[in-house]
């Protein structure tokens, strides 16, 4: 998720009564929530393509969950004896427990991988030690929807502890509402996915005037939440190299999916050119539905069908312009 929702997410956890275990609370549990993310500095010296093999590894996984809040609870710790020693340290501020700003911290580190779970981007939970991608497909990775109730729960709670009211209750009724709202949109997306089994046993008769059901592999089938629209999904099936789409709002039914594109090549043998192409290998390492596209000069461009929308395609995707395209037989460019 995008690191307004993981801050809004650490505040919210703190307005349950936690950030009242130690000094300087809030702002473990808020940086604790942002702090895998930390991973974003492999940009300034990672190729973009080579950053999707980066991101969301050793900072998501145990290593960095466990060490890093150790980091910020000793940073968060020597901040607040700075101030003592200078004479600057606010007067309403509780006593500062090492192991309580490690505590939170955690916390904040373990909501942040749990919720970049819930997007098809995915996260690796357990690398270095395992390499593979889990999945929610829950929530579109900018939930507008998610921002209003968690900043309305963390001003809600806040209000209440400035008059003296039940903050904590407050704190705690918005996280509950959160986990609905979380809860909710993974029905959402089960059940897109079991209209579309149910669809595909469908008959073709004259009274529905259905065609012949289109032949579609189904091998991989995502129920991606798209932006706005927390009850709509789009569906993504298919197989390595060939995906059909169903629009957001459509029938999920066989009749309603489309191929991604037209202009399909052959996967080309990468085995051996991703051992010396980093950034060849960081996009195999990211991609969860790969399928090669004709480009412009005939060339080979790599996709991720996740990620075919034409505002987001560029940026995930990858040219092999010394690859030459073999095109499938019936498509564009085929003999």
């Amino acid at each position: 998720m995008d690191n307004l929702t993981h801050g809004l997410t650490g505040a919210l956890m703190g307005q349950m009564g936690l950030k009242k275990t130690t000094g300087l609370g809030l702002a473990a549990l808020v940086l604790g929530a942002n702090l895998p993310d930390i991973d974003v500095v492999g940009l300034l010296w990672l190729d973009s393509k080579e950053a999707l093999g980066f991101r969301r590894g050793i900072t998501h996984g145990p290593i960095g969950v466990v060490l890093l809040p150790a980091v910020l609870a000793a940073l968060l710790w020597g901040f607040d004896r700075w101030q003592e020693s200078r004479g600057k340290r606010p007067q309403g501020r509780d006593p500062v427990s090492l192991k309580w700003l490690y505590i939170l911290g955690l916390i904040g580190a373990i909501s942040h991988t749990l919720m970049d779970w819930l997007n098809v981007y995915g996260v690796r939970f357990l690398y270095p030690f395992k390499s593979q991608w889990y999945y929610g497909d829950t929530l579109f990775i900018i939930d507008v929807w998610l921002w209003a109730l968690l900043a309305l729960s963390v001003w809600w709670s806040a209000r209440g502890e400035k008059r003296g009211q039940n903050w904590r209750l407050r704190g705690a009724g918005g996280f509950i509402a959160g986990c609905v709202f979380v809860a909710a949109n993974w029905w959402i997306t089960q059940e897109a996915l079991i209209t579309y089994s149910i669809n595909t046993k469908v008959a073709p008769t004259a009274e529905n005037g259905l065609s012949p059901k289109p032949d579609i592999p189904t091998d991989l089938k995502i129920a991606a939440p798209v932006p706005f629209w927390p009850l709509q999904r789009e569906i993504i099936l298919g197989r390595k190299n060939e995906y059909y789409a169903i629009a957001p709002g459509a029938v999920p039914s066989p009749w309603d999916a489309s191929a991604l594109t037209n202009a399909r090549c052959a996967m080309p043998d990468l085995s051996v050119p991703r051992q010396t192409n980093s950034q060849l290998d960081g996009f195999l390492t990211w991609s969860r539905a790969p399928f090669a596209e004709r480009a412009g000069d005939g060339s080979v461009i790599l996709r991720d069908a996740r990620f075919y929308d034409p505002l987001a395609r560029d940026r995930f995707s990858l040219a092999l312009p010394e690859v030459q395209c073999v095109p499938i037989d019936g498509e564009p460019g085929a003999d």
